[in-house]
């Protein structure tokens, strides 16, 4: 009978092994010894994980050391930089103050410029028209200019100058009144006798006089009548100074030729106060009329709007009534004309309803057509016009225009339509603004140009619009190839429509929304 040496089992049914074990205590020396391989890994990997924490605390504390390290330095460097900032904002202002202090001594030499310039011309001037010869070749000695002018020789009684009214037209005469009482005490000074000072305070009275009388008389539209007036009396004054003293009449004659000069420029800077305000006006009246245009073309728009709803409403009814009809009938014949007659229907509804959203989009104040047209047989082959409509078919102010006052139609040469049509328009008159005819009434639109530079400069603005290079002007050409008149029967009857073109003038400024 076996007996296991371990756990004392006995039978006869047991079955030990070489060492007496039986089966179950040699399972159990087994798990023994696997917990005790076991055990000894986990000591292993205990050992090797606290090694891993280890170097994993030394490198967290390196790179907290690096990071430290970099820390410091990127603030030595931002402390670096706040220094040189600091140094160039110092910088800065002190070049904005010497900036500033040219500006100023620029703007200083720029009147000096101006002053001296208008002194030189001047005497120019009398050199050219008293003397024919050059200011150099003058044995003219300038002597030193007091500051302040006596005003003795001035007239008891002043006028009102209305530039006087404007700052910058006040200025300007100002420095050129100086620049007269310069040249009047500079040429007192070349008297001795009390004789000849005598007839030279009582010829600048009078002069002064003469000024104030033609600055009095100025209006708009009058400046060459202005300066005709002081050229005469500059010329009589030359005359009677040649038939008086010999002896003084060739410094007379140099003296009236630079006053002249500054007295025309007195008159053309009074002159420029018409010009503004006539301007003004102008403007004025522009604005008005664009008023009552505006009003006009609501009032036409909302007209066109209320024709097409119309039309809307009536292919929405015949649709439903067809549409009705379809789903009546089992006619397959019928069904496929009615189907047909819906699709027809559809797309003419379609047409009005986007001739709607057009309407809806001019009624908006700023979506129109910018044109631009010409009149080879009135205006010549570089004049062109560029306007702005809101009308729905732009042509019908092109037509307009030419109807009113000039003898042939004009060709168009690109129509623009633009959602903000007037911008578009003030910004092509911009470009163009040195090439204006009328540069008083800004609501003539005529520009003198190339059809080279106007396609460039329409293809620059709106590169999807197109543009006509070509001049057609039938009625011009054909009048040229004709060789006879037609008589009196057979030419139309005279019209009223004796209008300039400006009572026609531009809804270009007209047709704009404020």
């Amino acid at each position: 009978m076996a007996v296991c040496n371990n756990c004392g089992k006995k039978g006869f049914f047991l079955n030990v092994n070489a060492r007496g074990v039986c089966a179950d205590c040699e399972r159990n020396d087994m798990l023994i010894q696997q917990a005790a391989e076991l055990h000894k890994s986990l000591e292993v990997l205990s050992e090797e994980i606290s090694d891993q924490k280890g170097f994993k605390e030394k490198l967290i504390q390196e790179a907290q050391e690096e990071a430290e390290r970099e820390l410091s330095a990127k603030t030595k460097e931002v402390e670096e930089l706040s220094r040189k900032i600091e140094n160039l904002s110092s910088d800065i202002e002190i070049m904005s103050s010497k900036h500033e202090k040219a500006i100023k001594a620029l703007a200083t030499a720029q009147k000096k410029v101006q002053k001296t310039q208008t002194l030189y011309k001047s005497m120019e001037y009398s050199m050219t028209k008293y003397f024919n010869q050059h200011i150099f070749d003058s044995d003219i000695i300038i002597p030193a200019i007091e500051d302040e002018i006596a005003e003795e020789l001035g007239p008891t009684v002043s006028i009102k100058l209305y530039c006087m009214d404007v700052k910058q037209l006040r200025q300007k005469y100002n420095q050129n009144y100086k620049l007269i009482k310069e040249v009047l005490a500079k040429y007192q000074d070349r008297y001795t006798t009390k004789a000849n000072i005598t007839i030279y305070r009582l010829m600048v009275i009078a002069l002064e006089a003469e000024l104030q009388n033609v600055l009095s008389s100025i209006s708009y539209g009058k400046l060459d009548k202005a300066e005709s007036a002081i050229k005469l009396i500059c010329e009589k004054y030359q005359a009677i100074a040649a038939d008086g003293n010999q002896s003084i009449a060739p410094t007379v004659s140099k003296f009236i030729g630079e006053v002249e000069y500054l007295f025309l420029q007195a008159i053309a800077i009074e002159y420029e106060y018409f010009i503004q305000k006539e301007r003004i006006k102008e403007e004025q009246r522009a604005i008005r009329e664009q008023m009552r245009q505006e009003a006009e073309e609501r009032r036409r728009l909302a007209q066109q709007r209320k024709q097409v709803e119309k039309e809307e409403s009536k292919y929405k009814a015949e649709i439903e009534n067809v549409e009705a009809q379809l789903r009546a009938t089992e006619d397959d014949n019928k069904i496929q004309q009615l189907e047909t007659r819906i699709l027809q229907l559809r797309e003419q509804l379609s047409g009005v309803e986007h001739k709607k959203e057009e309407i809806t989009r001019l009624q908006n104040g700023q979506a129109g057509y910018v044109y631009v047209i010409s009149n080879l047989g009135s205006f010549g082959g570089d004049i062109f016009k560029i306007g702005m409509t809101r009308r729905l078919e732009p042509q019908e102010r092109v037509d307009e225009l030419g109807s009113a006052s000039v003898p042939f139609p004009f060709d168009v040469h690109s129509f623009i339509f633009s959602e903000n049509a007037v911008s578009l328009e003030n910004n092509m008159h911009k470009r163009l603004n040195d090439r204006r005819l009328n540069k008083v009434n800004m609501r003539k639109e005529f520009f003198k140009a190339s059809l080279d530079e106007l396609e460039e400069l329409v293809n620059e603005l709106e590169p999807s619009a197109e543009f006509n290079r070509t001049m057609l002007a039938q009625q011009y050409n054909q009048s040229l190839s004709m060789d006879y008149t037609p008589e009196e029967s057979d030419a139309l009857s005279p019209t009223d429509e004796d209008d300039s073109l400006l009572d026609c003038e531009d809804e270009d400024i007209e047709e704009q929304s404020a």
